[in-house]
């Protein structure tokens, strides 16, 4: 528990009026008219306040203490965190060539007359790839034949994709000319009515598509043909490990939809699909986005050749995670380029570190310090005198404003070609505003105590809390006995939000990436053997 900070003086501006008409009273008692009308009151109340100014200042002092005290320890606030979406930009056609996303390309939520818009920037590169129909089978359940039916499409004759009465894991194979990842595929179905005894709006069927090792889950973003029971387009949203291989001798990207056992109360197929026609084709592409803004090729200014330098970026706070920001130093041979690290303690005199604080957006370059024996020595290289330093790029942004609703990012801001619109098929999330100093006050003494070792829970739990600060909750427990005796296991609640209350389970899933960071900063304090 932090100590209780002391008022050096706990007087308030009404102490001070009352204790100076007291005087007057003793100094001065001819004057009787102490009512706030009376010019000489007003003297008072305006000295009064500017002394009430003053003490704040002074009882402030043990704060600024107690604040230079943890930056000499080590402790700095967390930035904000940036809220994530997948954003899906979807073309006016299909196009006989492949449209590049690429990254950094900026979206927003629609300005209006009381919200501003919220931008959001792609961090990868999408290719939204041509594709087309190159083979149709179907495989029957027990069975390991593979019934060819790209014939009979390309003669226009119709045929069952399942049994005769479906059974669960019939399955309708469809091979596309290339792989889709994070593609939209349309596909353009004919059909007879003849599955009948299904709910077309929850049919027991399931989309999937290979990824080299098993079968991935499609998300189905409509369904025209109510379960193949007629005509109409079903559009896949394709897992960004899709990839081409080899079934039947033919190699393509491969599709499937298998019949599922039905639920309890849920309609399933009495007769057959029959197809008479498909085509297919690729009409958008999801890419992931953060709430910030890319900055580019920022001059920081010129070195002086001393240790120790500090540059401030024009902008801030920065927003951790994704593309690093990157120093670059001029020499004769062009940009040389630095690397970020947390701090300069294993950095030597030649390594080219840099420290980025990314809530006040200042660089700092390594110290020189004076050793017991004499002798300076510099933790990280020290830019020759002229040099110029530059940022390669950076993000900038976060925060809770940018946990939009699904679908509020509509805005493509710059066009793009064969692009016609943008949506986020999910709400964002993961956006958390910066860390206060009050918080930084209450973690300062369990930085002390934990000493970037994990050897109790609660070591545990604020090591994961500081790789993570974006998540909601983490909880470190006991792994159990037997083999996994000695062990912990920390679990991690991430920050999700509804618009109606409701939650589903995928959106209490923490990113792998999350675990990653996590995993990273506690193997490197954990006790060996846990």
């Amino acid at each position: 528990m932090a100590l209780p900070v002391p008022n050096l003086d706990d007087r308030r501006f009404q102490d001070l009026v009352d204790d100076a008409k007291r005087l007057v009273q003793q100094k001065c008692p001819e004057w009787t008219d102490h009512n706030v009308s009376d010019p000489g009151v007003t003297l008072i109340e305006t000295f009064a306040w500017m002394t009430d100014q003053v003490l704040y200042r002074l009882n402030r002092v043990p704060d600024r203490n107690y604040v230079k005290f943890l930056e000499l320890i080590g402790v700095r606030l967390f930035p904000p965190t940036a809220a994530r979406a997948a954003i899906t930009f979807w073309l006016a056609g299909p196009q006989p060539a492949t449209v590049h996303i690429r990254p950094g390309t900026q979206v927003a939520t629609l300005r209006t007359d009381t919200d501003e818009a919220i931008a959001f920037t792609t961090v990868g590169d999408l290719p939204i790839v041509p594709t087309s129909l190159s083979f149709l089978a179907s495989s029957l359940a027990g069975e390991k034949e593979v019934r060819d039916h790209t014939e009979a499409l390309l003669a226009k004759t119709s045929f069952y994709c399942f049994n005769k009465v479906p059974k669960p894991d019939d399955m309708l194979l469809v091979g596309l000319s290339d792989a889709a990842p994070s593609c939209a595929v349309n596909l353009r179905f004919k059909c007879d009515i003849e599955g009948v005894g299904v709910d077309p709006e929850n049919p027991p069927l399931l989309w999937e598509a290979w990824d080299g090792y098993a079968w991935a889950p499609c998300e189905v973003d409509r369904d025209g043909t109510g379960g193949l029971n007629r005509d109409g387009d079903v559009v896949l949203h394709v897992p960004k490990s899709h990839t081409v291989s080899v079934i039947q001798q033919q190699r393509a990207g491969w599709l499937r939809a298998r019949v599922l056992k039905p639920e309890v109360d849920q309609p399933t197929y009495s007769a057959s699909p029959t197809i008479k026609g498909l085509s297919a084709f690729t009409i958008g592409g999801t890419a992931e986005a953060v709430n910030a803004e890319l900055v580019e090729n920022e001059l920081l200014g010129v070195s002086e050749g001393v240790p120790g330098q500090r540059f401030s970026l024009k902008r801030r706070p920065v927003v951790p995670g994704g593309s690093s920001a990157v120093l670059e130093v001029s020499d004769i041979d062009g940009w040389q380029e630095w690397k970020q690290v947390q701090d300069f303690v294993e950095s030597k005199p030649d390594d080219r570190h840099f420290v980025l604080d990314a809530v006040t957006g200042q660089v700092h370059l390594g110290p020189g310090v004076r050793e017991p024996d004499g002798a300076l020595r510099n933790y990280g290289a020290v830019p020759p005198k002229g040099a110029r330093l530059r940022i390669r790029s950076y993000l900038i942004g976060g925060g809770r404003r940018g946990n939009v609703a699904r679908n509020s990012i509509s805005v493509l801001k710059s066009s793009i070609p064969y692009v016609s619109k943008v949506q986020n098929r999910r709400a964002a999330e993961g956006g958390v505003d910066g860390e206060d100093i009050e918080n930084a006050k209450v973690r300062g003494p369990i930085v002390l105590r934990t000493r970037d070792r994990a050897v109790t829970m609660e070591d545990y739990e604020h090591l994961a809390r500081e790789a993570a600060p974006e998540v909601a909750r983490i909880r470190c427990v006991t792994a159990g006995d037997g083999t996994e005796a000695g062990g912990v296991r920390i679990l991690v609640v991430p920050a999700a939000g509804s618009q109606d209350g409701r939650l589903r389970f995928e959106q209490l899933v923490p990113a792998e990436e999350t675990l990653q960071r996590i995993s990273r900063r506690l193997d490197e304090s954990r006790v060996i053997g846990t």
